[in-house]
């Protein structure tokens, strides 16, 4: 089953000290690398100033069950163009003020626009 969790506009910046900050609608989240650990997304309230934008457009979060061509997890997606997206999982979902920071897997199971997918919801 593949539910849809959230969507919305995001924008990716990057700030001078080259932190990269993704914001969902009006949820902001720092999106850093550790050596060893990977990308985390570290929630984050205060204001950000861009240096530039990397990236904006639409966004969906998916949850995924027992779908056979997916893991089950939350799966981020990014428009990064027209129809095309990149896809993550998020392994403990978004940030939040219990867990500030999780983990961020970029992945190639891309849900959204995918015709395997649209046929089975539509049947």
């Amino acid at each position: 089953m593949i539910d849809l969790y959230r969507t919305g506009d995001y924008k990716l910046i990057e700030t001078k000290g080259n932190t990269k900050i993704l914001y969902l609608d009006v949820d902001a989240y720092a999106w850093v690398e550790l050596a060893g650990l990977g990308e985390i997304l570290v929630s984050s309230h205060k204001q950000h100033k861009a240096d530039c934008v990397l990236s904006v457009g639409k966004y969906r979060i998916l949850e995924v069950q027992d779908e056979p061509h997916f893991s089950d997890h939350l799966h981020l997606e990014l428009e990064v163009g027209v129809d095309y997206w990149q896809g993550y999982l998020l392994l403990t979902g978004l940030p939040d003020e219990h867990r500030r920071r999780v983990r961020i897997i970029p992945t190639n199971e891309v849900i959204t626009g995918n015709k395997e997918v649209e046929t089975l919801q539509q049947a």
